[in-house]
């Protein structure tokens, strides 16, 4: 099941339209042959997601996403007790007649039935699993220190029902676009990569890969076009891979044979998220393109 080399990761990465470098490969075969998280830094739409999502899929593991977001705490990430359930509980036990032991319905309110498992109990609980960890530069310092303390033991204490351990630590992948930076603490426990945009050669292959419904010619044009506009300073937002992969498929369902100035125009929303590079963007389109 555990892939035996970083050329096998790189195979079954492949296999799931995931294309990568040897870089990437290696520092992923060594975060699961080492049981380490997996830290990946990066501009956005430079396939940091879609790596921890293609690695549960070669390994026919779940994938548990925890999002992150400003204010998230350990409750989000941990559990819940559903409390709807519990009154409705508490109501039968009314209805049964009983004035049985108090400490016996109060223990019954706090059963495993009635506990919701958020993505960092839930990956435990399934593991081995994937446990993804998007965007975690947008949380803050109080909660990077309840992950450092999960990821140094794979287990969490729930009060009213004792320990929770993962027989098997899960695979954890991180994600950051570098908002802030991290603090050492959370960094030394995973192994780090940082993600740059593909070149050329290797983000057409991505494009073929992902959207084989796409021309080889078209592919190459887009592509082209992409990198060319990453070059560029004055973006609010580059395009990412992602993008590329929309503006694709965009150009594609509209028929497009080859990239003209008419069709890149018309699918601009796929390409740019920002009013004031769409601007900039045609005009670069309109020298690019002009016959």
């Amino acid at each position: 099941m555990q892939p035996e080399s970083a050329s096998d990761v790189a195979a079954r990465l492949a296999a799931t339209g995931y294309l990568c470098d040897g870089d990437l490969a290696t520092v992923t075969y060594l975060a699961l042959r080492m049981q380490r998280p997996l830290l990946l830094e990066g501009e956005p739409g430079t396939g940091k997601t879609s790596l921890a999502e293609a690695i549960a899929e070669s390994l026919d593991l779940p994938l548990v996403r925890l999002q992150c977001y400003e204010g998230i705490d350990a409750t989000q990430a941990l559990y819940d007790w559903d409390f709807p359930r519990q009154i409705l509980h508490l109501r039968a036990l009314e209805a049964a007649g009983g004035s049985g032991d108090v400490e016996e319905a109060e223990k019954s309110l706090y059963d495993e039935r009635f506990l919701l498992a958020r993505p960092v109990l839930a990956a435990l609980q399934q593991s081995p699993a994937v446990l993804l960890v998007d965007e975690v530069d947008r949380a803050d310092d109080e909660f990077e220190a309840f992950l450092l303390e999960v990821l140094s033991t794979y287990q969490v204490s729930i009060p009213e029902l004792g320990t929770v351990k993962a027989t098997t630590p899960p695979v954890v992948v991180l994600t950051s676009n570098r908002t802030r930076e991290l603090h050492d603490a959370l960094k030394r426990r995973c192994l780090y990569h940082w993600i740059e945009h593909p070149g050329l050669e290797r983000e057409v292959e991505i494009v073929r890969s992902r959207a084989p419904e796409v021309s080889a010619e078209l592919a190459q044009q887009v592509v082209t076009v992409v990198q060319q506009l990453r070059d560029r300073d004055d973006l609010a937002k580059p395009p990412g891979v992602a993008e590329t992969l929309d503006w694709a498929r965009a150009l594609t369902y509209l028929g497009t044979a080859q990239l003209d100035l008419a069709s890149a125009a018309a699918t601009l929303g796929a390409l740019v998220k920002y009013r004031e590079d769409g601007e900039k963007v045609r005009q670069a389109l309109d020298q690019m393109l002009r016959v």
